[in-house]
């Protein structure tokens, strides 16, 4: 892991989380919301590292996100040791919380295997910027054009763009 101490800790568990789930076409991981709504993701990236704890095809066939979800929370919780941090409902959504879900990923992330190639993180830093910036980092970016007292630290893990060149903030540099 020591080339991977030069990118943020955002960037290594997108990638590997994406070089996890490579292997099930219906799941695209691309960021910390909206990607993981549907309880397909979560469920892969469990698949992936433990295929003998249940069956993918059943899964992935279920119906409802909310039903996914709880499957997948509830493998977690038996098999792993983890908590049910999450409610399927408040995953469910056309935007999750991102704190949570990285908060649930990482706990993942230090139960399973954790190896993850400059491949993974070459492919996470050529994603387009749309598809890594959350709606929650919008509303920070248009909070901070009208008040100073928001927060710039999220910036630093992802390339500038012209919403943020428009700030006109001293020290950030694009």
């Amino acid at each position: 892991m020591a080339g991977l101490q030069q990118t943020n800790s955002e960037m290594i568990l997108l990638s590997w989380v994406r070089q996890s789930t490579h292997n099930y076409p219906q799941v695209n991981v691309t960021n910390f919301t909206t990607s993981w709504s549907d309880g397909l993701a979560f469920n892969a990236l469990l698949h992936s590292h433990r295929p003998d704890l249940f069956d993918w095809n059943a899964v992935a066939s279920q119906p409802s996100p909310v039903q996914r979800l709880d499957h997948a929370f509830n493998i977690a919780r038996q098999h792993l040791g983890i908590e049910k941090l999450l409610d399927p409902e408040d995953v469910a959504t056309a935007c999750p919380d991102k704190k949570s879900i990285l908060m649930y990923v990482t706990s993942l992330f230090q139960v399973l295997p954790q190896q993850v190639t400059m491949e993974a993180i070459r492919e996470v830093e050529m994603l387009p910027r749309h598809s890594r910036v959350t709606r929650e980092e919008h509303i920070e970016v248009h909070e901070q054009h009208f008040s100073q007292e928001v927060s710039f630290t999220f910036l630093l893990s992802y390339r500038c763009s012209k919403v943020i060149v428009s700030l006109r903030t001293p020290g950030i540099r694009c």
